[in-house]
Order: C-alpha cells, then sequence, then structure tokens
C-alpha cells in the first residue's frame, strides 16, 4: 500500500520514461532530447503531439533493463501488464477498463499491439527496437478494433542504406529461487547490398530463463499413482509423485529480417519477416497460503511451489511476413502495410481440480487425475492503405482503407487416465473401455472478416489552435463452427465404440457496422505550453462463443453434456468514449518536461466472462456498462549536467455504472442459481488494476578512466493494491500493493559496455494476480464430492513476482 507522502511526491514529480542526452554536446546547450513518433501516421515530437503518448527508447529500456511489455507497463502511466509469466497471456489493462478476475483469462483484448505498421499481438523480446510507442485512451479511428484502451507498438530499427553495422550482445544471470543460471545472447548485423539503394538487416536473439517455481507433488504415473498419498509417509510420496525443479523457465528465440529497398527519392519499401518460438514450461502459481486448513498440503507448501499434479509445459510460435511501402506523391504520402501473422501454440494443463469441481464423482477413483492438452492456431491478413496530406496551408488530412481477415482453430482434448478400469470394475459399468480415457474433446473454428474506411481531417485555425476531426465506419462478420464430444461417456454408458468420437457442428454467426469518431483541440499557449481537448472513441468485435449449441430437448436430459443455450452463443461487441483535457509543458530551455492529462471513459456492453449453465464452458457475454475517471502525469528532468530523472504517476478509479445480476454466476433458464455466484452492482470497483501507480528512474553519469563513461541507473515501480474481483464480492480479494526496485550500473567506451545489473533489488515477494479464488479453499458447497471429508482441491493460488535477479551483460557495436 502507498504511503500518503509517496502519494503526494508522485504526484509532483510523475512522468514519461524517455530520457536522451548528447553527451557531445556542450554543457550550456544540453537538454532533453526530442523523441519523434509516428503514432498520428505523421512524424512528430512526443512534445508535440496531441495526445496521451508514452515512448520508451532504446537507451531507457536499457537503463532500466526494460526487456518485454511487462516491463514497459511498468513505465507507463495508465497502462497494467499483469506479469503472469511465460505460460501465460499477461491481461493488458488501460486506465482500469477490465471487468473480468484479476487472473488467467483476464480480458487483454481492450488494447492492440502493434509490430511497425501491422496489428501483431505478442508480448516480444525487445531486441533490436528503437522504441515503444503507447498510446493511452480509445485509439478506434485510425488503429480500429482492440483499440477499446489504447494501443502499442513496437517500432523496430530500420534498416541503414548506407553503412554496414553490428551488434554483439550477451547476459549471464541468476534467480535467487533457482537452482541454475539464465542466458541471453545475440546479434543485429545491418548492410548495404547497393549502396544507398537496397539494404539487409538481420537479429537474433536466444533467451533462457531457468524458472524458479517448483512443481513438487507430480504423480510419477496418471490413474496409477495417487495424487493425494499418505503425505506424513515419505515412502508413500516419494513412490506416487515425483519432484520438478524450477519448472516455470522458458526457452525464447527472437529473429527478425529486413530487406529494404528505395530506388529512388520518391518510393522506399521494406520486406520483413519477423518470428519468436518459445518453449514455455509450467505457470508462475504457487499456492503457498492457498489451500485450505483441511487439506494436507496446507502446512508444506513452500512460497515458490505449485502443487499441480501435472507439468505443463506450452509451446508457440509468433510469425509475421509484412510488407511496407511508401511513396511520395507530392499532394500526399500514399502508405501500403501488408502482413500475414501466424500464431501456432500446443500445451498441457492439469485439469483435475475443474472435474472434480463438477460433482460427477471422479474423486472416488483414488488415482485420479486428469489433463488437458490444447492446440491452437489462428491466421491473420492484414491489408491497410492510407493518403497523408503533405502539401503546405491550414488543411492537412488523412484518409485510408483497412481490411483483415482472421481464421482461428483450436482444439481442446481432456483426458482421466485409467478411469475406465476403475468404473467398469468398481462402479460395474457396462459399456466398453476407453482406453485414451478422453473424456472430452472440443473443437471450434472462427472466421472474421473485418473492413473499415477512415480518415482525420485537421484545421489550423490559428497560428496557436488546431482543430482535428475524425472517423471510422467499421463493418464486421463472424461465422463460428463448434463441436463438443464426450468420449468417455458415450462408450462406458452409451455403448459406442472405444475410439469414437462423433462431432456434431453448431454454426453461429454475428455481424455488425458502426461509426467511429474522434474530435481534438489543441492551443499552443507559447512556445513550451501546448493544452488539448480530445473525444474519442474505441471499439472490439463482438461474435460467437466456440460451444455447440444444446439440442431442442437439453431439459430433458440428465447426463453430462457441454453445449451454449441460445442466449450464450453470441456476444455483442463493446465501445468506449474518452474525453481527456490535458497539458504538455516544457521549462528551463527543456531540462524539465511536465505533462499531464485528466480522462472520464464511458464503456457500454463491456465484454465479461461467464460460463455456460451445461458443463460451465467459459463464454463471453456482456455487461451493461462501466466508467473510469482519473488523472496521469508525467515529468523528464535534467536535474544537472549529470544527473537525468523521470517519473509517472497514475490516478485511476474504475467502476460498473450499473447493476450487472449474475456476473460470475452459472443459472438455469429460470434464473436459479446452479453454483455459487455473486451480483455486480453500481458503484464496484473492477478488478485487474490499481488505483495508484508510479515510477521513478535516475540516471548518473560521469566520465571515469579518462575516456570512458560510468552510467548509475536505480529505478523504482510501485502500485496500490489490486481487487481480484468486481467489487470483491463473494470470495475475491484484495491482492496487496508493493514496490520493486532496480539497480545497475554500466561502464562504455564508444564500441562497448559491460553492465552489472540487480532487479527485484530487495527480493520482494508479491503477488501479481489469482487464478481462482478463495471459494477452492475448502468451500463447503463441494463438501459432498470430497473423500472422507478431506479437501483434495488445489486450483486456488497466486501468480508471483520474479525474484531477485543478478546480473552481468555486454554489448559490442561495429561500424564497417
Amino acid at each position: 500500500m502507498f504511503a500518503k507522502s509517496l502519494i503526494a511526491g508522485a504526484v509532483l514529480a510523475a512522468c514519461s520514461p524517455a530520457i536522451v542526452v548528447a553527451q557531445t554536446a556542450p554543457i550550456a546547450d544540453k537538454e532533453i532530447e526530442k523523441i519523434e513518433v509516428t503514432a498520428t501516421r505523421r512524424s512528430g515530437s512526443l512534445q508535440e503531439v496531441p495526445l496521451n503518448i508514452s515512448a520508451l527508447t532504446s537507451d531507457v529500456m536499457e537503463q532500466q533493463n526494460i526487456e518485454d511489455l511487462n516491463d514497459v507497463a511498468r513505465w507507463v502511466p495508465g497502462l497494467t501488464i499483469t506479469d503472469q509469466g511465460g505460460r501465460s497471456a499477461s491481461p493488458i489493462v488501460v486506465r482500469g477498463l477490465n471487468t473480468n478476475s484479476a487472473g488467467p483469462g483476464s480480458d487483454g483484448g481492450t488494447v492492440a499491439t502493434y509490430f511497425g505498421e501491422i496489428p501483431l499481438y505478442v508480448n516480444m523480446r525487445l531486441i533490436d527496437i528503437e522504441r515503444v510507442e503507447v498510446l493511452i485512451g480509445p485509439q478506434g479511428t485510425l488503429y480500429g478494433a482492440g483499440t477499446l484502451g489504447g494501443a502499442i507498438r513496437y517500432m523496430p530499427k530500420a534498416v541503414d542504406l548506407d553503412f554496414t553495422s553490428g551488434e554483439i550482445f550477451g547476459d549471464i544471470y541468476s534467480l535467487s529461487e533457482s537452482s541454475s543460471t539464465g542466458q541471453e545472447g545475440g546479434v543485429v548485423f545491418n548492410t548495404p547490398l547497393i549502396d544507398g539503394e537496397l539494404g539487409l538487416r538481420a537479429s537474433v536473439n536466444y533467451f533462457t530463463n531457468p524458472g524458479f517455481i517448483d512443481y513438487n507433488y507430480v504423480v510419477r504415473e496418471g490413474g496409477v499413482s495417487l495424487p493425494d498419498p499418505d503425505f506424513s509417509d515419505a515412502a508413500a510420496v516419494d513412490e506416487n509423485l515425483r519432484r520438478v525443479e524450477d519448472a516455470n523457465g522458458e526457452d525464447t528465440l527472437t529473429a527478425r529480417i529486413a530487406l529494404r529497398w528505395m530506388p529512388n527519392d520518391w518510393f522506399d519499401s521494406t520486406l520483413t519477416y519477423f518470428v519468436q518460438q518459445q518453449d514455455v514450461e509450467g505457470r508462475s502459481i504457487t499456492q503457498h497460503n492457498a489451500l485450505s486448513a483441511q487439506n494436507p498440503l496446507n502446512d508444506v507448501i513452500g512460497p515458490y511451489e505449485s502443487a499441480y499434479r501435472y507439468e505443463e509445459p506450452y509451446d508457440k510460435e509468433d510469425s509475421l511476413l509484412s510488407l511496407e511501402m511508401k511513396a511520395d506523391l507530392g499532394f500526399a504520402e500514399l502508405v501500403s502495410a501488408t502482413g500475414y501473422a501466424e500464431f501456432d501454440g500446443e500445451g498441457q494443463r492439469d485439469q483435475t481440480d475443474l472435474l472434480i469441481r463438477l460433482d460427477y464423482s471422479y474423486e472416488e477413483f483414488p488415482a485420479f487425475s486428469a489433463y488437458t492438452e490444447e492446440v491452437e492456431s489462428e491466421t491473420n491478413l492484414t491489408q491497410e492503405l492510407r493518403l497523408v496530406s503533405q502539401t503546405p496551408g491550414p488543411l492537412s488530412w488523412i484518409a485510408g482503407f483497412y481490411y483483415n481477415k482472421s481464421e482461428v482453430d483450436n482444439s481442446s482434448q481432456e483426458f482421466t487416465p485409467f478411469f475406465d478400469q476403475y468404473a467398469l470394475n468398481v462402479w460395474g459399468v457396462e459399456g466398453n473401455p476407453r482406453p485414451d480415457n478422453l473424456e472430452y474433446y472440443s473443437v471450434d473454428k472462427v472466421d472474421t472478416k473485418e473492413s473499415a474506411f477512415f480518415g482525420e481531417l485537421t484545421y489550423e485555425v490559428t497560428d496557436k489552435l488546431d482543430v482535428t476531426v475524425g472517423l471510422r465506419s467499421y463493418k464486421y462478420d463472424v461465422d463460428a463452427r463448434s463441436a463438443v464430444d464426450l468420449p468417455l461417456y458415450y462408450s462406458l454408458y452409451e455403448g459406442r465404440a472405444s475410439d469414437s468420437i462423433e462431432l456434431d457442428y453448431g454454426q453461429e454467426t454475428a455481424e455488425e457496422s458502426g461509426t467511429l469518431y474522434k474530435f481534438n483541440a489543441s492551443y499552443q499557449f507559447d512556445a513550451d505550453t501546448m493544452g488539448y481537448f480530445t473525444v474519442s472513441e474505441g471499439f472490439r468485435i463482438g461474435g460467437a462463443n466456440a460451444v455447440a449449441a444444446c439440442p431442442d430437448n437439453i431439459d430433458q436430459i440428465n447426463n453430462q453434456i457441454v453445449c451454449a443455450l441460445p442466449r450464450e452463443q453470441v456476444y455483442l461487441g463493446d465501445t468506449t468514449t474518452n474525453y481527456e483535457l490535458g497539458v504538455k509543458t516544457s521549462y528551463l530551455k527543456n531540462r524539465l518536461q511536465l505533462n499531464a492529462a485528466l480522462f472520464n471513459v464511458d464503456w457500454d456492453n463491456a465484454q465479461v466472462g461467464g460460463a455456460t449453465v451445461n458443463g460451465q464452458q467459459p463464454i463471453t457475454t456482456n455487461a451493461d456498462g462501466a466508467n473510469a475517471r482519473g488523472v496521469e502525469l508525467s515529468l523528464r528532468a535534467l536535474v544537472t549536467d549529470e544527473l537525468t530523472m523521470y517519473a509517472t504517476y497514475a490516478n485511476t478509479k474504475a467502476e460498473l455504472t450499473a447493476d450487472a445480476p449474475y456476473l460470475f454466476g452459472v443459472f438455469d433458464e429460470q434464473g436459479t442459481a446452479l453454483q455459487d455466484y455473486y451480483d455486480g452492482k453500481d458503484g464496484d470497483r473492477l478488478p485487474g488494476s490499481a488505483e495508484h501507480q508510479f515510477s521513478f528512474g535516475v540516471t548518473y553519469s560521469q566520465e571515469i578512466l579518462e575516456d570512458k563513461m560510468l552510467d548509475v541507473s536505480y529505478g523504482l515501480t510501485a502500485q496500490s493494491d489490486v481487487f481480484s474481483t468486481v467489487g470483491l464480492r463473494q470470495n475475491g480479494e484484495a491482492i496487496p500493493g508493493y514496490a520493486i526496485s532496480n539497480l545497475n550500473a554500466k561502464i562504455s567506451d564508444q564500441d562497448w559496455s559491460v553492465t552489472f545489473y540487480i532487479d527485484n533489488l530487495f527480493d520482494k515477494y508479491a503477488y501479481t494476480s489469482v487464478r481462482r479464488d478463495r471459494g477452492d479453499m475448502g468451500d463447503p458447497t463441494f463438501a459432498e464430492m470430497l473423500p472422507n471429508g478431506t479437501d483434495i482441491l488445489r486450483n486456488y493460488g497466486h501468480f508471483v513476482v520474479s525474484p531477485r535477479r543478478i546480473g552481468v551483460s555486454f554489448n559490442y557495436k561495429f561500424e564497417l
């Protein structure tokens, strides 16, 4: 929790984290370097763009050891990315716009991420990146779907057509809770193939994280080993369970190759291929202090231990092939951005607890355990064409067309090893055995097409006042096909063949069109002060839930079935409207910059997570509305010629604006509760982000050893508590706030540098979010399905901050 003094200091010293000082400049002329950004589709200074935008340059990323989006978020006011490790998709939340729980599956679709000009949702290693631009607030006019809260742009370094250059870098480090070291190494190479006309740039990086969570209770053989032996008997534990040390590590390969062709002074094109392959182990979750008093493991689970019964590997690959072309037509610049992106993922998860919770008596089998294998695939074809005016005068404009085609193909299989033999031999079931013990099999295919025309018009009313209006007219179509089978049930109880799989596909479609608007006015009070007012809208595509429709006689079916009722099959798109008042200032001959923004965001038809009545399958539904309002401050300063400082502060109040009955419950058609639930109430605080965020960074630079530079950097990032559920209703919890300190010292020459660093300097132990909720801690609702009154559920747990990391890195650059 923040102290009042810390909040007060943050309000006075909050900032955008990008300071670069030219070491060769005369002392009297030193100032904060102007950072060029292209978020408005035009190149302009960060301080001159009338938007709430942050830009992290490669220098700042090096100073604070910023490696991916999780690190970026700590330095951008209003942006929250809940670090859940490499195994889970870390939710991205802007200005508190989040309605689901703070755990896996939280709403991460309110922010779009881009690689250059192409939308690409990936938490990439920040290798050979010029800067990261973060646009806070809805960006529906120029960026379209998925920008309810904002947009994040990775801006790769451009191919240099004039010089051959390269970079070699490496890193070795240790984690305080890991038994082995982590490493990272890479190379960047740039060379002209035809001077001034054709050039090539390539980069490759390999990162190894050794992990720090131990899976110490993994079954030796599913369906044979007892997942809950007599834990007081060491021999029984060793006979049935095995320990997996540092089970949440990852190996990540990131590579890019770009070919740039500029045959004349009016045409410029770049062909790029990017790929990131990740082999990720288990989740960064611990069940420490998350098991009931009746659970035998309650007293032995350590702070960095998981109680899952299976290892949980996940292999995924993101790739992008893009072609960006720019042509100077004189009156305007024509830009074409074409991209084809692919994602493939394959993983395994412990599914034991979910099946126990369904109350189908699985737990009567002493060796019962279950796991899920999932295969995911997605392709995206994107094309954008736009014209950006270049003629002088009071009127400027942007006009364009956007098209995207997305194809998603996923499958999920749940296995319950040897349960068929237990049902046949002990329960006396008279059906057929099921050797693969495939308990559940689902397939879903979703095709989405989106198109839009967009434009912005800016008029210079006076030398000081500019007014911009914009719109985006969009249309999308969603076609979803899905099917579910319960092979184990049908083989055991209905006499189906032992290897049969029957998929009866259902189909749902959804379509919507609409128009988004934007208004922006900026006023230049003087050379150092600019104010702006913005009203902007954002939207997110609706669609069909990938769950097969229920049969017409669903009310007469008593056996286990997973299906969607008519009201559960389709969900609507949601929209946001942002009202923002901001000011950007510069003082002391640009040695101090102080920016501030006040905002109010209304959120309509907010998409939230729910579950089907039949089978509790996760689905998306809609709540009536929510609101977020607050202030974001940023400061950058050249305190002395040797000392630079940057800081940020954000205060966000996000809450429901209408009651949301049955927000996280499961009900039948008559509204009768089928499991525990809670209603969302008007005024409930939204989960997943802190009300207060603060960051502070300082770098001291001094020449040593006659011609070497010493840079010492300290960084502090902090946040207040985060709610795990809307309004903390039912089993929600307030996840305590925490602060993390980083420290590094770099010695550098013109061509090389060596850096010693410590991340999480004080080895802070903190939770970032939760999985499930306290209802899994011996909730009496489930007492009847727990043998001998013993709680065996292990679903509930916490994601934790990475422990202290100590390392040394080096960098060598050359130019030919």
